[in-house]
């Protein structure tokens, strides 16, 4: 069995096969933001905007992806994007990179956790949303714990409850588009009346743009592929197969689901009280729906929670592999699971799931702006090092035809890549609810590197300090 090592001998063990890592990256950008969410921004954009806002969404993701592919495919390492970043942009650049995206995915299963609880409590109201979330805590704690394989098991059964959950609602919202299945107040076929009836753009083109910020958020996860590259078999085959089909699956799911809820639903309806699937359902007469699509998004929240704890605690063992935080965290057990990594990984998101709560402290907003920031600026970090990678692959005088997968019109995709990323950024600015992003995550950013630096420092002092004495035994 092939293995990713370190330095110092610890393993992760190559165990996940080609169907564990395609459900993986799918797993982990099916979420919330798809059942929950997606009436918001067809509420904010109308639906010609949103579908607009999420096409570009998936071309950005897809052009992140080329890039990573061919990072990936020459280097298949646990962590990926903050070692590439590490070596053809600068440590400095990686290690912020690698926080950056521990904090995503930690802060996110204070919110998963609790949001699982409140759900859990509509169906039992006696135990309270503190034991649901304490039990999820356990429950993914131990199926990250036990081996790799299980945690890959799971993911799958848990993303394809999700799969075949949206590929029911398109084939059935599909029909009652057409008027094959009724649609209860409705004596015609719905069609696709909604999308032009209030004009285009109902509420401003620029509408589009501010839910694209929320779209690009939403796709966050893909990148899991980089990821779990050091535990996956064959990578070579099976990467370019899972990235070359991101651009088809994002269409599939998601536009597909938002053509289908936007001609059934007008958009000033759409919103967040309620998921615009379960508005679907009861409309068309779908029994249970609500219970239905409540079992649904509980799966949905356990598939992101399970991948991201997985994420989180796979970049710190990379952050130890490569000797910028203690070699403790880079220990493995028998299973090849980096226990350490993950009981930290663990503790921060039960931190994150206490300060969700606790209204006087105001740290959970701060991390959650942070994170939500920190996804696209992990792609252009991405875009950034695969531009570089290429650029000294040719200068030591590589052919490029030697590279098993190779991303297409070099430089044109990677440059795309960064400065799309870098517009989703910047036009925060231009959005009061999201603007206080950027303040938080810039220092946060600057304290990343000040860090890494002054570590640096102290150690090359401590060094050198340590040859003086030696000079003088000598």
């Amino acid at each position: 069995m092939l293995e990713t090592k370190d330095i110092a001998g610890n393993q992760l063990k190559r165990t996940m096969k080609s169907r564990h890592l395609f459900m993986i990256s799918l797993g982990g950008v099916i979420g919330t933001g798809l059942f929950l969410s997606s009436g918001y921004t067809i509420n904010q954009a109308g639906p010609v905007g949103t579908l607009l806002a999420y096409l570009i969404g998936s071309v950005i993701v897809y052009l992140v992806m080329l890039c990573l592919g061919e990072l990936v495919v020459k280097m298949p390492v646990t962590g990926s994007f903050h070692t590439y970043a590490t070596k053809f942009i600068g440590p400095g650049t990686g290690f912020t990179m690698a926080w950056l995206y521990w904090l995503t995915w930690t802060v996110a299963l204070g919110s998963e956790f609790t949001a699982a609880g409140l759900i859990m409590e509509g169906w039992f109201p006696s135990i309270s949303v503190w034991e649901w979330s304490a039990f999820f805590v356990v429950l993914l704690f131990a199926l990250n714990a036990f081996s790799v394989r299980l945690f890959a098991e799971t993911e799958f059964w848990f993303s394809s409850i999700k799969v075949i959950a949206i590929l029911l609602f398109i084939v059935i919202g599909g029909l009652a588009v057409f008027g094959i299945i009724p649609m209860s107040g409705t004596s015609e076929a719905p069609l696709f009346t909604n999308f032009v009836k209030d004009g285009l753009f109902p509420n401003g083109f620029g509408a589009v743009f501010l839910t694209m910020l929320a779209v690009n958020f939403a796709f966050s996860g893909t990148e899991l592929i980089g990821v779990a590259s050091g535990e996956t078999a064959d990578p070579e085959k099976v990467i370019p197969k899972t990235i070359h089909t991101t651009l088809i699956r994002l269409i599939i799911f998601f536009i597909g689901s938002i053509t289908v809820i936007s001609a059934l639903i007008p958009w000033k309806e759409a919103g967040v009280d309620q998921s615009p699937f379960v508005l679907v359902f009861n409309s068309i007469g779908i029994p249970y729906a609500g219970t239905i699509m409540n079992f649904v998004v509980l799966t949905a929240i356990l598939s992101c929670a399970n991948s991201g704890l997985y994420a989180a605690t796979r970049m710190l063992w990379s952050l130890s592999n490569e000797k910028m935080i203690s070699g403790v965290f880079g220990k493995v057990n028998k299973k090849g699971v980096p226990m350490p990594a993950l009981i930290l990984t663990t503790l921060g998101g039960v931190l994150s799931l206490i300060s969700s709560v606790i209204p006087a402290q105001q740290v959970y907003i701060i991390l959650v702006s942070i994170s939500g920031l920190a996804v696209v600026i992990v792609w252009m970090g991405i875009a950034a090092s695969q531009f570089m990678f290429r650029r000294a692959y040719l200068k030591a005088g590589n052919d490029v035809n030697d590279l098993k997968f190779k991303t297409p019109l070099y430089p044109v995709v990677p440059i795309a890549a960064f400065i799309l990323c870098f517009l989703s950024c910047v036009l925060i600015v231009f959005d009061p609810a999201q603007r206080a992003a950027l303040f938080y995550t810039i220092p946060f950013v600057a304290l990343c590197y000040i860090c890494y630096y002054a570590k640096q420092s102290l150690q090359k002092k401590k060094t050198g300090s340590q040859e003086e004495v030696k000079e003088v035994r000598a």
